[in-house]
This record gives C-alpha cells, structure tokens and sequence, in this order.
C-alpha cells in the first residue's frame, strides 16, 4: 500500500503511469499483432487461390485439348456424321469453319476407303497459356482401317492445339502437324 501525503499520491500515480504504459504497449504489440497475422492470412489465401485458379485452368485446358485430339484421331466411316459432329462441337474460328468446310467431301472418302480411326492420346503439355488462349502439344497414337491396309496400320501424331476460352468453355481455333 501506498503511503499518504504528496509523496504518497506522487507515488501512486507513478506507479499507475507504468502500470498504464505498459499495458498500452502490450496492447499496441497485440493490436500489431493481430494486424500483421491477419493480413499475412489474407496474402496467403489470395496466393493460394490464384494458384487453385491456375491449376483449375490448367486441368481444364489440357482435358480439352484431349478430348478435341481424341475426337481428330477418332473417325469411323460408320457413324462419320457423328464423329465429325463431334470434331465440331470442341471447335471454332478458322478451324471450325474449314473442317466443317470439308466435311461432305470427307464423308465421302472415308466411306469409299471404309476408313476406321481409332485414336488414343498418349501425353500432353501446354507450352503457354493464359486465362483466355492456350497452346498445346498433344502426342496421339492411332490404329488406321481402310481397303487399303485391312489389318490396320499404327500412326503417331504429334498436333499443336491452339485453343480459347469461349462461353465458359476451351474450344480448338487450330490445329497442326508438328514434328
């Protein structure tokens, strides 16, 4: 207990500045705290949901081109209609329009060569990509049927997929034959 008189009270008012000071700069030092730790967690959720973002359109893009390299290596003079429909449909731009462009032409071949295709994607790799184009190699690997070779013959393809993002979805603006 503090003593009484001038001295008393000068001493308890001392005493209450420490006591104060020191809990403003603990409460300052939490206050700091708190500030730092809570905008290191947003940094890092931000970061770790742009990479959830990337990743997600990574796996998007390379199903994609995929499916569209299937769809290519996949041809049956049987159902063509429906094959090429589904070239189509994982197509646009120049691509869409040239294929779509050859496909009486290309009925007509692979029905009188009773050309069967059947396609199988063995690796894919996006050389660059962005959230609204992308450039992929595929490596495709098909067993090729027709009056030609009747027991099949094995082709590899290696296609260059060039892709954008249209109404929610990855479509193929190209292809081509590479190496």
């Amino acid at each position: 207990m503090a003593a009484r008189g001038a001295d008393g009270l000068k001493a308890v008012t001392v005493k209450a500045k420490g006591v104060l000071g020191r809990r403003g700069v603990l409460t300052a030092g939490l206050v700091a705290a708190t500030v730092l730790t809570t905008g290191s967690a947003g940094w890092l959720g931000l970061h770790l949901s742009g990479q959830r973002a990337a990743e997600h359109r990574r796996q998007d893009v390379l199903a994609a081109a995929r499916q569209s390299a299937l769809n290519f290596t996949s041809l049956d003079y049987r159902h063509y209609g429906r094959d090429s429909a589904n070239v189509l449909k994982g197509a646009t731009g120049d691509f869409k329009k040239e294929f779509a462009a050859q496909t009486a032409q290309l009925t007509k071949l692979v029905a009188q060569n009773r050309s069967v295709s059947e396609g199988q994607v063995l690796e894919a790799g996006i050389v660059r990509s962005d959230e609204r184009t992308a450039r992929v190699l595929v490596v495709a690997d098909s067993k090729v049927t027709n009056t030609a070779v009747p027991e099949g013959q094995a082709r590899t393809y290696r296609l260059q997929l060039d892709l954008v993002r249209q109404g929610g979805r990855w479509l193929t603006s190209d292809v081509e034959f590479v190496g």
